[in-house]
């Protein structure tokens, strides 16, 4: 209604129930909506997308996993969030919890530019092309505010007082004409949207936003805090740990415990990694589902599941990375991914000191005992020590030990 122009570039491996919405939007002036490496056919089901095209499994495969939201080409924010109720800490079921950063200034043009070469990739369709409507009616923009309820009232979203950096909301500084921001250099980062489309295995590896990450790890000298819901090292990523390990950079790791893991299959990739890491001295820490909701730090969770979703990498307080990219194989060879790099001491440092504070609230710091993994936590003044995954059913154990049988880590 004011003109402002819109585009919205959407990886369709999801799409499934939102097809018709994202198609009805599209009517709407002045927006216009992309899908990333669409499926063709048997599109109203997330198997039969796949079944329906056995001959492009290995095209398929290939996901967008960037997040980036730019205004007016002034203001941005990037990070791992995904647009759903569950990343706002507005689903009864699940919510994750996610690390975002608004930036302003000269990274912007360089977002800009990345944006612009999805948007025009040759992987990329618009919605119109690909989606039709529900029995042979295109959905329009009046339909659109029908299903999301437009007309009705704007639900009244609780917030917490403050972010974890001890930041009020956003639009409370908006509103105030001031906004507390760290100052410091900023280099937006992000794979080619033809990865690896026109790349064999190695090159997709040896130039993606994984590989530049891990340089900046190894570049440490004194510490390195990493956040990554899904964290499978992999043996080049091991030895990279252990190199840490050998020249006393302190390594700190927080992902997400089995009952925290909304991809059990992944959860295996990790696990067999774990007493590796603890071994070559790593500080590892997963994430509680119980013990974060129990608490408002991070929002009002109610009585849904709290799941790890941010990733970051902080390196000897001096420079920190956010974005979207896991460190995990998928991430390096299959995804494309994207964030951008803090030389700003300020955050790199006041970061990890207010996560490392949460941990023994939100979090199981994990040992070894002998060869026998722990988990160990505390209620009150009494420390807890659980000897098998805690807070997961035993039948989500079996799955997981049977799917560790699996080989397939390079898919997860």
């Amino acid at each position: 209604m004011r003109g402002v122009k819109v585009r919205l570039l959407v990886d369709d491996l999801y799409t499934v129930r939102s097809q018709q919405l994202l198609l009805a939007i599209s009517d709407t002036p002045n927006v216009e909506v992309r899908l990333f490496n669409p499926f063709c056919c048997g599109r109203n089901g997330f198997i039969s997308r796949f079944a329906s095209s056995p001959h492009e499994i290995a095209r398929l495969n290939h996901r967008m996993h960037n997040k980036l939201f730019i205004a007016d080409g002034v203001m941005a924010v990037v990070g791992g969030r995904n647009i759903a109720d569950e990343y706002f800490v507005l689903s009864e079921a699940q919510n994750f919890i996610d690390m975002d950063a608004l930036v302003i200034g000269k990274v912007i043009p360089q977002l800009e530019s990345i944006f612009d070469a999805y948007w025009n990739a040759e992987q990329v369709w618009p919605v119109q092309d690909i989606v039709t409507g529900e029995g042979g009616r295109k959905p329009t923009a009046a339909d659109f505010d029908s299903w999301i309820g437009m007309a009705a009232p704007a639900p009244k979203i609780e917030l917490p007082p403050a972010d974890i950096l001890g930041y009020g909301p956003i639009a409370e500084e908006l509103d105030a004409g001031r906004m507390g921001l760290l100052w410091g250099e900023a280099v937006a980062i992000a794979d080619p949207p033809t990865k690896p489309t026109t790349m064999t295995a190695d090159e997709a590896l040896s130039t993606s936003v994984t590989m530049k990450v891990w340089g900046l790890l190894l570049d440490a000298q004194t510490e390195v805090d990493i956040t990554s819901p899904y964290l499978v090292p992999g043996e080049k990523g091991m030895a990279a740990f252990e190199d840490l390990a050998r020249r006393k950079v302190k390594l700190t790791l927080l992902t997400n415990s089995l009952a925290a893991n909304d991809e059990p299959l992944v959860h295996t990739g990790y696990a067999r990694y774990r007493q590796r890491l603890l071994k070559s001295g790593a500080d590892l820490y997963e994430l509680s589902p119980e013990r974060t909701t129990a608490g408002k730090r991070f929002g009002m969770f109610g009585n849904s599941l709290g799941r790890l979703h941010s990733k970051t990498a902080a390196i000897d307080k001096r420079r920190i990375f956010v974005g979207s990219m896991n460190l995990d194989p998928r991430s390096a060879t299959q995804n494309t991914e994207m964030g951008v790099v803090f030389e700003c001491p300020p955050l790199a440092k006041r970061l990890p000191e207010e996560s490392e504070s949460d941990l023994a609230h939100t979090a199981y710091r994990v040992e070894l005992d002998g060869r026998r993994l722990v988990w160990v936590t505390h209620e009150g003044d009494q420390e807890v020590r659980y000897t098998s995954e805690p807070a997961a059913s035993l039948r989500k154990r079996t799955k997981v030990k049977v799917l560790s049988w699996l080989p397939i880590e390079w898919m997860l």
